[in-house]
């Protein structure tokens, strides 16, 4: 069997759920349970669901951090370690996605929005090995990150990363 991607914490595994949709009708409405299970010996956490749009049953499997990851903060995306399910691109896309819809009417959903957009930054720096400038090219695997690095790739300097990621986390402390 082929190692499964590791799901390093229970946010990270609900995130990427949420980016991949349902293959059938490309809904992301599914109500997911998730249970630890044996997959050739080796504990695993497995997710299902049925697809709310079109009742397509799903399923996903994630390998288990070597190290439980506890954070009292939220979002808890993982450890020191960069993530295995999404790429650079992804974790800048879903930071951009989350800090240009930040509700303006509700200040704790604006500081939860903003809380995202600072860990998912936060998240693409995890991929920029010790006294390196930018993100490498292997930290980019999937068809949204890779096209967000093509698109823009300045943004993955690691001093315009820390820059974007202090201001979300200035944005938030005003709220």
């Amino acid at each position: 069997m082929t190692a499964l991607p590791v799901a390093r914490t229970r946010d990270e595994a609900h995130l990427y759920l949420d980016l991949h949709p349902c293959p059938r009708c490309g809904s992301t409405g599914t109500v997911w349970q998730d249970a630890l299970v044996s997959v050739d010996g080796a504990l695993a956490s497995r997710y299902t669901g049925t697809c709310g749009d079109c009742g397509e049953a799903r399923g996903h499997l994630f390998g288990l951090p070597e190290r439980e990851v506890v954070s009292p903060e939220f979002p808890a995306f993982g450890g020191p370690e960069p993530s295995q399910l999404l790429d650079a691109g992804e974790w800048l896309w879903v930071a951009d996605l989350t800090a240009g819809n930040v509700p303006t009417g509700d200040p704790a959903a604006a500081r939860r929005a903003l809380a995202i957009a600072v860990a998912a930054v936060g998240e693409v720096v995890k991929f920029i090995p010790p006294g390196a400038e930018e993100v490498p090219a292997t930290a980019f695997w999937s068809e949204r990150g890779t096209r967000l690095r093509d698109s823009e790739p300045g943004r993955f300097q690691v001093d315009r990363l820390l820059v974007v990621r202090d201001a979300y986390r200035r944005l938030a402390d005003r709220w």
